[in-house]
């Protein structure tokens, strides 16, 4: 099987989920407005956009516990600007710079002596496959559900080259257009 039909493979089959979660996501958020009082719960948690915000960036820089587009439906009619767009922007680059605080987590996470163990078994040991498919990987993270900042976390362990990881990372933008695209007309 050659490298690029293997690619192919995990890109189509990991879009089909990202695809297969917007529809799950669409349908609970329809299901969340229509049965219970979802829109009052988001009225009630506007008033405290920074929290919003505070909790936003706990979840993405730890592994996405909370999956962005929950935040970007609340960010519909509430947050700091008075614009969808904006809003989205924001949990964007929120979301971008989690990313490149996952990489430089890490770069440094190896060097702990807690964790050094770990690293020379698993990670330097598929080192140089890693660094092969790591901006494959990072397309992968920034579109789909994969946690991004897992993602990041594991480039960034292998050094793979920082300026590359930056250009490759804005990927991260199209999820965030294509999902609250999506959210905002269905």
């Amino acid at each position: 099987m050659s490298l690029l039909n293997f690619r192919s493979r995990i890109l189509i089959k990991n879009i089909a989920k990202g695809l297969l979660w917007l529809v799950g996501l669409l349908v609970l958020f329809y299901v969340f407005e229509e049965y219970t009082n979802f829109n009052a719960f988001l009225e009630h948690i506007a008033k405290w956009p920074m929290a919003v915000y505070a909790v936003f960036i706990v979840s993405e820089v730890i592994f996405g516990i909370i999956p962005p587009e929950f935040f970007v439906k609340w960010s519909e009619n509430h947050g700091l600007f008075n614009t969808y767009v904006a809003n989205v922007t924001l949990l964007a680059v929120i979301s971008y710079l989690a990313g490149v605080l996952g990489y430089y987590i890490g770069s440094k996470l190896g060097k702990v002596a807690l964790f050094e163990p770990y690293f020379t078994k698993y990670i330097h040991k598929y080192k140089n496959l890693l660094r092969r498919y790591s901006g494959f990987l990072i397309v992968i993270g920034a579109v789909t559900p994969v946690p991004f900042s897992a993602i990041c976390m594991l480039v960034g362990a292998t050094n793979f080259n920082f300026n590359s990881f930056l250009l490759i990372s804005l990927t991260r933008f199209l999820r965030f257009a294509f999902y609250s695209a999506a959210l905002f007309y269905f």
